[in-house]
């Protein structure tokens, strides 16, 4: 049989990836059986650059942390501003799995690899996914702080989760993507942000490699090519997420301008300032929202 190209060089494909995450499921499906109602987890959050506080949705009551290291072929996350460990607990009553921090591919990992844990967690039964990113605002109008509804993604990045001998039981071949994220809960989202007073921005998320930022020709490419926002991360997610079939709902917090224009250069520095500040706004739209993501 002839050899699966070289882009799969890293030897993390069909049997062997099935293998890696049955043996991570196991590994998170063991520890949750400490806390009675987790051992079937609904909802899960991937949670961004400076995005920690999102774990406050989590009900008062016992709680699991699990850190990445832990767990077996699991990356580590080692930039600033991800705490790489996964968190357990009810939200509004809700059995749910917080990814707190990500591996991104720009570290080295594949999407496969970077992908792994969310597979693990949407293999224990997780039915609804919400993905957070940071992002620079390709669109003019947004500014610093903003909270993005994310209603489309561009894949930029060179690479697809999805590469390699397709594993049947989680999803089809061929996925189609035309509208992957969750018209309904979209809706929710909207009026969540009116209820909380926030203002929602909404547009299209590009992932790119990284981990350099973008030069000014690049910016002007992008918006053209018609994104709002650009970040490193978020699309393998929610390709495996929808490879799943999985309800996907996804948000940017917009931290710098990101546009040909912008004065001076952006820095990972000045992306976890603005962390704070765009954080407690999608901590006040997710509470409006938690009770329609069940």
């Amino acid at each position: 049989m002839e050899e699966p190209r070289r882009s799969l060089s890293d030897g993390i494909y069909g049997e062997e990836l099935e293998r890696r995450i049955g043996e991570a499921a196991a590994e998170i499906a063991g520890r949750l059986t400490a806390i009675p109602g987790l051992e079937s987890p609904r909802l899960a959050f991937v949670l961004g650059s400076g995005l920690g506080n999102v774990v406050e949705l989590l009900d008062a009551g016992a709680q699991l942390r699990i850190p990445y290291g832990e767990i077996p072929h699991v990356p580590t996350a080692a930039v600033a501003g991800h705490a790489g460990e996964l968190v357990a607990g009810h939200a509004a009553g809700i059995p749910t799995l917080i990814l707190s921090g990500r591996a991104h591919p720009y570290e080295g990992w594949s999407h496969r690899q970077a992908s792994l844990l969310l597979r693990a967690c949407l293999s224990l039964g997780v039915d609804t996914v919400v993905l957070t990113n940071a992002s620079g605002g390709i669109n003019p109008e947004f500014d610093p702080g903003d909270v993005m509804l994310i209603s489309d993604t561009i894949n930029l990045s060179g690479d697809n989760p999805l590469l390699g001998p397709n594993l049947d039981r989680f999803g089809p071949r061929f996925l189609p993507m035309t509208d992957a994220f969750d018209a309904r809960l979209r809706a929710g989202a909207r009026a969540a942000a009116q209820r909380a007073g926030v203002t929602l921005r909404e547009g299209v998320y590009l992932m790119l490699s990284g981990p350099s930022y973008e030069t000014r020709a690049e910016l002007r490419m992008l918006r053209t090519l018609g994104a709002d926002a650009v970040g490193m991360s978020t699309v393998h997610e929610l390709l495996v997420s929808r490879h799943h079939g999985a309800r996907v709902l996804g948000f940017s917090l917009v931290t710098n301008k990101a546009t040909p224009e912008m004065v001076g250069e952006v820095t990972h520095e000045e992306v976890l300032a603005m962390g704070p500040i765009g954080a407690g706004r999608l901590l006040a739209i997710l509470r409006e929202l938690l009770p329609e993501l069940s």
